[in-house]
């Protein structure tokens, strides 16, 4: 969602700041801003609604420069996306703030402020914050002092940047709920939500903990807990190299990110495909804690969520391990009965979803035997956290739309089943087949890359459409939920997803010759009452586009358009037949003219609830 960069150094730092907020584009944004205090001690900021290019020419046209400052892309909330609502929030000409994440109690904030005279140019919760910042300025407090009482009368998440200009060689940063990042330098430091932001500039990093504040300078970088105590957090050097977001010679980094898929998968899967090696994956104690594990409980988000869904049929089939999976927001808000011995696991992209992390917080002690993180994004907040992490080798991904990092969980995913199914007594034969089909699933996902022009040709039907249905049969129904997912993420077009058996339970309401129907159709033991179920769909008008194994039996017929798949395993079926309905979506997108890589509305790491 929204992006903090911020800079204190013995150089000039709007290019900085600014290449900081190019590199957080991805994130989804609409409005831009930067406010710098110059070597005179004057506070001066652009804000602008739109892309990042519209701040360059702004700075372009007017430069303001500064060896101290703040920069922000705003993901809207509170308040449409306009200049006047963007960041950075200033208040008396004094003092500047940006803000990640959502003030829950700003409006009883904002009419204390009022009452005390401040006077309210927007109407975000961010506004807020700046003038509690600067009401404690005025009563003699330094910068820190004030950021301290600030937070203090603040109540939801909140990663936080403020400059003062009447300290002006001084970033005061504070996190509760919300990603922050110390970067730091040589004569320079730095402050972000993401460390992609500061890789140009640095390769050392601090990540701040839970309630946290910070101050840096040029000089140096102090750490304040909860109760205002200093501390030492540790610093971390990232050794590998940079990895530069390049669309080199693909139209959108969605299809780029669809096509790295065999080598992201090859990446994750490195080094663990022995069945003596496997649990070398999941870290220090894997195997102590993997012991006691006698259920499972997994919380995410969105994809994730799918993916969580697809393992359960996987742990619970192939592990004989009782497996729940539940989206986050609502694990976090219900009260539960919780079995004994049970394993969290936690799903995310990012690492820093915000209702996945408030989940895994929201555990009480001794619920659960330990966590373990899925994510692609090491040092993460919820890497970070949990005792046991596997971390998938993706690589960054751009598009909004997720793809290699699903994917990537998914075999992630089959690998904690093939650890907890040996607990269970798999056995040796079925432990093998895995294995074999983990080290053959990036080839089988070459082949259906190779079906690329078909599926373009395929998608043509989808152009006039504007509603679609997903349908699959055990575990393939949640692969068509992912299909509906990203065909409404980034085509617009509403979609929606069933298991196949409820079609005559109401969805077979909807069909008609305006109503595409997508099937997804491997030749598994549930294949023939799939095609009674579609042919309740043929009879009644309804166009079929089914992606089913190539000894299927479906054949082209009038209204049926069929897509041959490769011949695989059943056990990675989820993981080949997910990238053909990543291409559908995005040949729809395409020729439907949307913004492929940053879809409306959309964030890629959704950091607020």
């Amino acid at each position: 969602m929204c992006g903090i960069v911020a800079a204190a150094a013995r150089r000039e730092v709007s290019e900085i700041l600014l290449e900081g907020l190019r590199r957080l584009e991805y994130r989804g944004y609409d409005s831009a801003g930067m406010a710098l205090i110059s070597d005179d001690g004057q506070l001066t900021s652009h804000k602008r609604k739109g892309k990042v290019q519209a701040l360059e020419a702004a700075q372009a046209k007017d430069p303001h420069h500064g060896p101290t400052g703040i920069a922000h892309t705003r993901w809207a909330t509170h308040g449409e996306p306009s200049g006047v609502n963007a960041h950075p929030h200033i208040s008396e000409q004094r003092v500047a703030v940006v803000h990640n994440g959502i003030i829950e109690n700003h409006a009883a904030l904002r009419n204390e402020l009022v009452e005390a005279g401040y006077q309210m140019a927007s109407v975000t919760d961010t506004e807020v914050v700046v003038h509690l910042l600067h009401r404690y300025l005025a009563e003699g407090n330094n910068l820190l002092h004030a950021m301290q009482q600030t937070v203090a009368r603040l109540e939801g998440a909140y990663a936080l940047a403020a400059v003062d200009s009447q300290h002006p060689d001084t970033v005061i940063g504070a996190r509760s709920g919300s990603p922050l990042v110390v970067g730091v330098g040589i004569g320079e430091n730095f402050l972000a939500s993401d460390q992609m932001a500061l890789r140009q500039v640095t390769d050392r990093f601090i990540y701040l903990e839970e309630d946290d504040l910070v101050e840096i300078t040029s000089a140096s970088v102090r750490v304040f807990d909860a109760a205002g105590q200093s501390v030492e957090r540790e610093t971390t050097c990232i050794t590998e190299a940079m990895d530069v977001p390049d669309m080199g010679d693909f139209d959108h980094y969605m299809i780029k990110e669809i096509f790295e898929q065999p080598d992201a998968l090859d990446a994750t899967l490195a080094g663990a495909l022995d069945v003596s090696q496997v649990e070398d994956g999941f870290g220090m104690g894997a195997t102590a804690l993997f012991d006691r594990v006698k259920t499972v409980q997994i919380v995410a988000c969105g994809t994730s969520f799918h993916a969580g869904m697809v393992a359960r049929y996987w742990l619970e089939e192939l592990a004989g391990i009782s497996c729940e999976v539940e989206v986050a927001s609502e694990f976090r808000y219900r009260k539960r009965v919780q079995h004994e011995g049970t394993l969290l696991v936690a799903i995310s992209q990012s690492g820093e979803t915000a209702d996945t992390l408030a989940a895994l917080r929201n555990a009480s002690a001794g619920e659960f035997v330990g966590s373990l993180v899925v994510s692609n994004v090491d040092n993460s907040s919820l890497v970070r956290e949990c005792d046991l992490v596997f971390l998938t080798r993706a690589g960054a991904e751009i598009g909004v739309a997720s793809t290699k990092a699903f994917t990537t969980q998914l075999a992630a995913l089959l690998m904690l089943t093939l650890v907890l199914g040996r607990r269970r007594g798999m056995d040796e034969k079925r432990q093998q087949e895995i294995i074999a089909a983990l080290r053959n699933v990036s080839r089988y996902v070459q082949e259906t890359l190779a079906l690329n022009s078909a599926i373009q040709e395929l998608s043509e039907a989808f152009i006039p459409k504007r509603h679609a249905l997903f349908l699959g049969r055990g575990i393939q129904y949640p692969i068509a939920m992912e299909g509906a997912l990203k065909l409404k993420e980034i085509s617009y077009i509403h979609a929606e997803a069933y298991p196949a058996g409820e079609l005559k339970h109401g969805p077979l309401a909807l069909v008609d010759n305006d109503m595409p129907v997508v099937a997804v159709a491997p030749n598994d033991e549930l294949l023939e009452k799939l095609k009674s179920n579609l042919e309740e769909v043929r009879s009644r008008g309804g166009e079929l586009f089914v992606f089913a194994d190539r000894a299927a039996g479906f054949d082209n017929e009038d209204r049926v358009k069929v897509l041959p798949m490769p011949h695989c395993p059943e056990v990675i079926k989820p993981i080949v037949y997910t990238v053909a309905l990543q291409l559908l979506s995005y040949h729809v997108a395409v020729q439907k003219g949307t913004d492929v890589d940053k879809p409306r509305n959309l964030a890629k790491s959704v950091t607020v609830e």
